[in-house]
């Protein structure tokens, strides 16, 4: 664990992610409520500051901190001084298109003697909240729909998981496929290898460009959009192809076992990764993910700021 921030899944462990999980819990019961909103954080501030587009994870953050009692400040890349000139080093950063950039605000924080930094995203590296509320969603549709609770930690153990599209510029992705081995999942990368990274090496998954062999075996399919603005040359020839081969049409979700779901962390480009009949049919969670993204982020706000001990720790 980075001190007192959330940069990455291995600053939590297996341990940490249950940690998160277990309170995520409860933190569901609040959203429940007619008034959803707890005192944990009141006399705490959240500031918000994304220097990269973003609507779900920013309003998820927000909503989050709000239903804890922080007070929440908000700006964006775009409005903030940095159009003046100020420099990066008097800013916290908590969504940046560079990678790296939370490490580096969390180290000059911590030199300051300052606030947390939470990682909402850095480039093509990470997503460690995205990470956290799929697992957490993954867990809780499995008890759902088997009726038992997995055990913890590992709650994915056993599972077989395919993460399908643009791997290569995927901060979702690489944030996952940490979270989900550290919990025992099987992974299976499939995408055409101009998407995959240009090195898998310490990575703990298979690799396929079959997505139809694999359907049939999949507890979960996990579709990612092309990042076409991290897209510096062209690495497919055509979308049509794309789908053709990759795109979880509606023909292909007919081969998904009776328990497989369907994952995506949006924005979803219906009709490319995934047919529309399939993002709103009953194998898809899609909007559950969004849901439990507000609890998982009460967790990790409340255990960097309320309880005073470190994620993991």
């Amino acid at each position: 664990m980075s001190g007192r921030h959330l940069l990455g899944i291995t600053d939590l462990g297996v341990d940490g992610i249950d940690e998160v999980m277990r309170l995520a819990d409860t933190f569901v019961e609040v959203g429940r409520r007619p008034i959803p909103r707890v005192p944990a954080l009141r006399g705490k501030t959240v500031v918000s500051t994304f220097f990269e587009d973003s609507t779900r994870t920013r309003l998820s953050f927000e909503a989050a901190a709000t239903r804890l009692s922080a007070a929440v400040m908000t700006f964006t890349g775009s409005s903030s001084s940095l159009n003046k000139g100020e420099s990066l080093r008097d800013t916290v950063v908590v969504r940046h298109g560079c990678a790296g950039v939370p490490a580096q605000v969390a180290g000059w924080l911590d030199q300051a003697g300052g606030a947390s930094v939470l990682n909402a995203g850095d480039g093509a590296h990470e997503h460690p909240t995205q990470a956290l509320l799929d697992c957490f969603t993954i867990s809780r549709e499995r008890e759902a729909r088997f009726g038992a609770r997995p055990a913890r930690p590992g709650v994915l153990r056993g599972l077989r998981v395919a993460i399908v599209g643009d791997i290569r510029h995927s901060r979702v992705a690489r944030s996952n496929v940490l979270a989900f081995s550290a919990l025992g999942a099987e992974i299976s990368l499939v995408a055409p290898a101009t998407l995959l990274p240009p090195s898998l090496a310490g990575w703990p998954v298979e690799v396929s460009h079959d997505i139809d062999a694999l359907l049939p075996k999949c507890d979960v399919v996990y579709l990612l959009r092309l990042q076409n603005e991290r897209m510096t040359e062209q690495f497919l020839p055509t979308l049509r192809e794309y789908t053709a081969t990759y795109g979880l049409t509606a023909e292909r979700a007919r081969l998904l076992g009776p328990s497989t779901i369907v994952m995506h962390p949006g924005p979803i480009r219906r009709g490319i990764e995934i047919a529309a009949e399939v993002a709103d049919s009953p194998v898809s969670v899609i909007t559950t993910q969004v849901a439990n993204g507000v609890a998982v982020r009460m967790a990790v706000l409340y255990l960097l700021l309320g309880s005073g001990a470190p994620i993991g720790a």
